[in-house]
C-alpha cells in the first residue's frame, strides 16, 4: 500500500460514525489498516458501521453517547488508550443540521443545540484528544466544519456561528500543539449526499434529485458532492505522510468559495 494512504497500526477515533461522512470514513480507514474507536448517539447506526468495518478485519471499539457531554469525550479517549494503548488521530465529525430561519427569528433552544453539539462536541473532544495524541508521539485531528464556517449562511445563522467556532478551535489547537507534532485542521464541505441533507425532513417537496438541483444552483459544478468526494479529501488530510498541513480550513465545495 502507498505510504500516503497507509494507516496500519494507527488508532483513530471518529465521532458521528453511525452515518454519513463518519460511516464512510470509517470504512475508508478500515480498508487502509486503521484501528478504530467509533462513536455516535445513534446506537443502531453505530452497530451497522461497526459490523461493516469488522468485515475488513479491523480492530474496533465503540461507545454510544452524546458528544456534548464532556464525560463522553473523556471516555472515548480512555477507551482508545485502555484497549489499544494509544490514540494517533481523531476526527470530530458529529454534528446536527441547521433549523432554517432568519437571524431575527433565532430560537434559544436552536442556538443551544448548535453550540452544544457542534461546538462543545469539538471543544471537549480536543480537550482530551490533544494530550493523548501528544503522548503517542504525534498525529492529527480533523474537525468537520462547513462552508457555513467560512462564509455567511442565510437562514442558518446558529449553524454558521457554530461552524465558524469549529474553525476558531481548529486554528487555536494548531497553534498550541503544532510544536508537539500534532496537526489540527478542518474540512469545510459544501452540501453533500449525507442523511443530514437527504433525510425526508430536509426535503420539503419534490424528489431528491430536484432538491439536490436546488441546493447546487449557485455551485460552479452545478451539483452537490458525492459522499466519497468529501471522504477522499478527509483521508488525504489525515494521511500520516501529510506532515506539514496545520491550522487550515479546507473548502471542498465544487468551486463555491471561488465565487
Amino acid at each position: 500500500m502507498d505510504s500516503l494512504l497507509d494507516f496500519t497500526d494507527k488508532t483513530i477515533l471518529i465521532t458521528g460514525a453511525g452515518s454519513g461522512f463518519g460511516a464512510a470514513l470509517s470504512c475508508a480507514l478500515a480498508a487502509r489498516g486503521a484501528t478504530l474507536i467509533l462513536a455516535d448517539i445513534n446506537a443502531a447506526g453505530l452497530d451497522e458501521t461497526v459490523a461493516t468495518v469488522k468485515a475488513f478485519g479491523t480492530e474496533v471499539a465503540m461507545l454510544v453517547g452524546n458528544v456534548a457531554d464532556e464525560l463522553h469525550a473523556k471516555a472515548l479517549v480512555d477507551l482508545a488508550q485502555n484497549q489499544f494503548g494509544r490514540l494517533d488521530f481523531a476526527v470530530n465529525n458529529a454534528g446536527v443540521a441547521p433549523n432554517m430561519a432568519p437571524i431575527h427569528q433565532t430560537l434559544s433552544e436552536v442556538l443551544d443545540l448548535q453550540l452544544n453539539v457542534n461546538v462543545k462536541g469539538v471543544a471537549f473532544g480536543m480537550k482530551y484528544q490533544l494530550p493523548a495524541i501528544t503522548e503517542a508521539g504525534g498525529g492529527a485531528i480533523l474537525n468537520v466544519s462547513s462552508m457555513a464556517g467560512i462564509g455567511g449562511a442565510p437562514m442558518a445563522s446558529s449553524y454558521a456561528a457554530a461552524k465558524h467556532a469549529v474553525i476558531g478551535l481548529t486554528k487555536t489547537g494548531a497553534c498550541e500543539f503544532g510544536g508537539k507534532n500534532v496537526r489540527v485542521n478542518a474540512i469545510c464541505p459544501f452540501f453533500s449526499q449525507t442523511p443530514m441533507v437527504l433525510e425526508p425532513d430536509a426535503i420539503k417537496s419534490g424528489t431528491v434529485e430536484e432538491a439536490n438541483s436546488k441546493l447546487a444552483q449557485g455551485c460552479p459544478m452545478k451539483r452537490i458532492a458525492e459522499l466519497d468526494e468529501i471522504v477522499n479529501v478527509m483521508v488525504m488530510m489525515l494521511s500520516p505522510q501529510n506532515t506539514y498541513m496545520n491550522g487550515v480550513a479546507i473548502a471542498v465545495d465544487g468551486g463555491m468559495s471561488a465565487m
